[in-house]
């Protein structure tokens, strides 16, 4: 299989299958599970930034400091887009109808969906592994997220099957960003460890800003054990991945 069709099947199967899990937890799920995604989407995102896209990146980069570099900028880029976007959040206020939130909400969502393809892209083109494990990654990722902005679209108004929809469509950007990543990056080789190291930045901002202080409203003994237990199984998902992705690419 080519790596475009490996491209094209990792971003149309993850982002259906982010949204219809969503949507099961969304309907189904109690709220104690939401905080359960979030711990195993942890292990993953650290896992692979730390664990694969740092170290394929650095060995791929004519310079190591190329990479950190764009590692550092992504992550300064990242704090400055959030906040921004809670700038606009409180400049807004309560004045604006709760259709307007969701309408921010999903055309959020398909920009970030975009940016995820984008990546998933960089990480095929780079190598086969790679290219899987960060699929993986970001699908777990993708999850919690989804569950939030499925609730947040109910909350407006819109039926369930309209709050799948619009999250579907939504999760099309994904396809739209890896087919035009694959495409933009055939001629432009040297611009994958860069990406890469946006890439990295990208997944441990979310992990450690904004995923990790929310574990941290629940301090009984218990529950944090769980959280432990919960992102050393992302963890260990990630390496697991990994390395039948590996034996797949050397049969």
């Amino acid at each position: 299989m080519s790596t475009l069709l490996f491209i094209v099947a990792a971003t149309l199967v993850g982002g259906v299958l982010s949204v219809a899990a969503a949507a099961l937890f969304a309907l189904r799920a109690r709220d104690a599970d939401v905080p359960m995604l979030v711990s195993y989407a942890i292990g993953t995102l650290l896992a692979a930034a730390l664990l694969e896209i740092l170290p394929h990146a650095l060995e791929t980069a004519p310079r190591p400091e190329l990479v950190t570099a764009t590692l550092l900028g992504g992550i300064l880029a990242f704090f400055m887009l959030e906040k921004l976007l809670l700038w606009r959040h409180a400049h807004d206020g309560h004045a604006h109808a709760e259709g307007r939130v969701a309408l921010m909400v999903i055309v959020g969502d398909s920009f970030h969906n975009l940016v995820d393809g984008v990546i998933i892209a960089g990480a095929f083109l780079a190598d086969f592994e790679l290219g899987v494990v960060t699929a993986l990654a970001i699908i777990a990722h993708e999850v919690p997220q989804e569950v939030g902005d499925f609730l947040v679209l109910l909350h407006s108004g819109y039926s369930r099957r309209q709050a799948f929809v619009f999250n579907l469509v939504a999760s099309g950007a994904m396809l739209v960003g890896g087919v035009a990543a694959y495409f933009a990056l055939q001629g432009l080789r040297e611009g994958i460890a860069p990406l890469l190291g946006i890439a990295a930045a990208s997944m441990l901002y979310v992990a450690i800003a904004d995923l990790i202080p929310g574990l941290h409203k629940r301090v009984e003994p218990r529950a944090a054990a769980a959280q432990v237990a919960l992102i050393l199984a992302g963890i260990a998902t990630v390496w697991g991945v990994g390395r039948l992705a590996r034996l797949l690419a050397d049969v």
